[in-house]
């Protein structure tokens, strides 16, 4: 074969395209979810169903992407992720405008600051179960509509949101995250154990490890922290997470060109989790 042959591809153009792709995006609202979703409704997914618990919030979502200059559409589902039977009536929501879904964003999560000694086991339990139990659930009864139009050359996808912290060391001391932390860690073994046993059935699962985001749920942990400033400079690369960081990961792991990724991780922290911690 020659190297012209080798270099040649016809359709490199459309190599980060989603046209007509349905996603589902948990949490989907706000921050990063919010982000993710902005980026597949531009790169044209057809329809991206956004939802999260409070209903105004999944509604100005959906009002704030349909205003962007693309054809698709956001739909608001709200639901009680953490509830098995609320994940089944999204399914069900989602149903009623396709018979089918391409890319599953497993988004929903929460946190919980507080030191060793006084973190109640109930919040723990509360972290664990909306950042694993609902992570899995909610991918288990969206697999039969995400197997449906899954073949070979265009699989389905599953995408996490893990987190640095479940990879280094997370917060620690009078606000420290140990069910945040081990939550994160579990996800990212989650979607490698996932990514082998869906990947034959041609659905992909991958996911994200941000780092520091300027978001509703890390600002307040963020001004503990030193305030936006102090991060951004103690980073190998001065800076902190921007909204298209998210947005291109999820559509490049959601188009043709991540098309070979399964069971891995994209950290997006400018290096941060590198840093040993003093």
């Amino acid at each position: 074969m020659s190297a012209e042959a080798d270099v040649k591809l016809d359709n490199f153009k459309s190599i980060f395209s989603l046209d007509g792709k349905v996603a589902v995006v948990t949490g989907g609202s706000r921050g990063l979810g919010l982000h993710a979703a902005s980026g597949l409704l531009q790169a044209g997914c057809s329809k991206v169903f956004i939802t999260s618990l409070k209903a105004k919030a999944c509604e100005e979502a959906c009002a704030a992407l349909n205003a962007l200059p693309c054809s698709g559409e956001a739909i608001s589902v709200p639901a009680d992720l953490a509830k098995a039977d609320e994940v089944d009536r999204l399914v069900k929501a989602v149903e009623k405008h396709t018979d089918h879904v391409d890319i599953l964003l497993a988004n929903a999560g929460a946190t919980w600051g507080a030191t060793f000694d006084e973190t109640p086991e109930s919040a723990f339990a509360k972290v664990m179960d909306l950042n694993v139990k609902s992570v899995f659930v909610c991918i288990q009864r969206f697999a039969p509509l995400l197997r449906k139009n899954a073949t070979q050359e265009d699989p389905s996808r599953v995408i996490t949101t893990a987190s640095i912290a479940g990879i280094g060391v997370g917060t620690l001391g009078d606000n420290a995250t140990f069910a945040y932390s081990a939550s994160k860690a579990a996800v990212l073994h989650l979607t490698r154990n996932l990514a082998l046993e869906l990947g034959p059935q041609h659905i992909l699962c991958n996911a994200i490890a941000p780092g520091f985001f300027p978001t509703k749920m890390a600002s307040g942990l963020m001004e503990l922290s030193g305030g936006v400033k102090k991060l951004a400079a103690a980073s190998p690369n001065r800076r902190l997470g921007q909204p298209e960081d998210i947005a291109g990961t999820v559509v490049y792991l959601c188009s043709r060109a991540g098309g070979h990724v399964n069971g891995g991780h994209v950290v997006l922290d400018g290096g941060s989790v590198l840093q040993a911690k003093l």
